[in-house]
């Protein structure tokens, strides 16, 4: 089996399934998280920027072309869900996208590969590569999309505006304030959680059934299942982070509405 034999799976699939951390309890802090996670945000904003100082008006390259397409998709899909007036919307869309896919595809990399690297070139006693599968950073980036509609909502409506949209509907009676107040913060707060949950649950899955065939099945036999739930999981990790990108933008339209 790789790097594990048939005695010892359970403590196998724990020493992958455990982060590089700093700190215990609600102070631990997942370094390995943190790191991929700017890396991976930093190595989009190189290849955006190194291609937009080259882009050229006459036949484009391949790299130019793919960023040029995705930058069309997200921009038309803003046009078609945001009707508010904004500039930060669509390159908002846009970082949320192609981050949340650049750390998704972490999970395409043989699941020993990085690990083995950090315990022994590193001395680390513990690696995971995958930063979307840390609910900590999905939690992260929906608690900043959150701050964004509290913005939003308090920009275009105003901040009283914003306090009776929490507490006039859907009941317009006065004596339903409480009600209205409940139902619309629970409603409101629903959102972040949803938008973290939703992301985190189905990456950490994909992560979790690559390490359980690392664990379960000898190393020249992976491949019959590895190779078919890679292909599979293309689609998914591309998914996530479409539907991550689409509740952004629909979360903020819904704040931007006047009534």
């Amino acid at each position: 089996m790789s790097l594990v034999t048939r005695f010892n799976v359970k403590d196998y699939i724990s020493h992958h399934l455990t982060h590089f951390h700093i700190g215990t309890g609600f102070w631990s802090i997942n370094i390995d998280s943190i790191f991929f996670s700017v890396i991976l945000g930093i190595t989009f904003l190189v290849i955006f920027h190194r291609v937009a100082k080259n882009a050229t008006n006459g036949i484009p390259d391949k790299l130019q072309t793919a960023i040029e397409l995705i930058i069309i998709f997200v921009d038309n899909s803003v046009r078609d869900m945001y009707y508010g007036q904004s500039k930060i919307i669509s390159p908002l869309a846009l970082t949320v996208f192609i981050w949340v896919f650049l750390m998704n595809l972490m999970d395409l990399l043989p699941i020993d590969f990085l690990p083995y690297i950090g315990e022994h070139v590193f001395h680390l006693p513990a690696l995971r590569i995958v930063p979307t599968a840390d609910v900590n950073i999905t939690l992260s980036m929906a608690l900043g999309v959150f701050l964004l509609i509290l913005f939003y909502s308090i920009k275009i409506k105003g901040l009283y505006g914003f306090i009776k949209s929490l507490t006039v509907e859907p009941f317009k009676h006065p004596i339903f304030i409480p009600i209205n107040f409940i139902l619309e913060s629970v409603s409101l707060l629903s959102k972040p959680i949803s938008l973290s949950l939703r992301l985190f649950g189905n990456i950490y899955a994909g992560e979790l059934i690559f390490i359980l065939i690392a664990g379960l099945l000898p190393w020249w036999s992976q491949w019959i299942l590895n190779i078919p739930w890679a292909i599979f999981h293309i689609l998914i990790i591309t998914l996530q982070a479409f539907i991550f990108m689409i509740l952004t933008i629909i979360y903020l339209s819904m704040a931007s509405e006047k009534h």
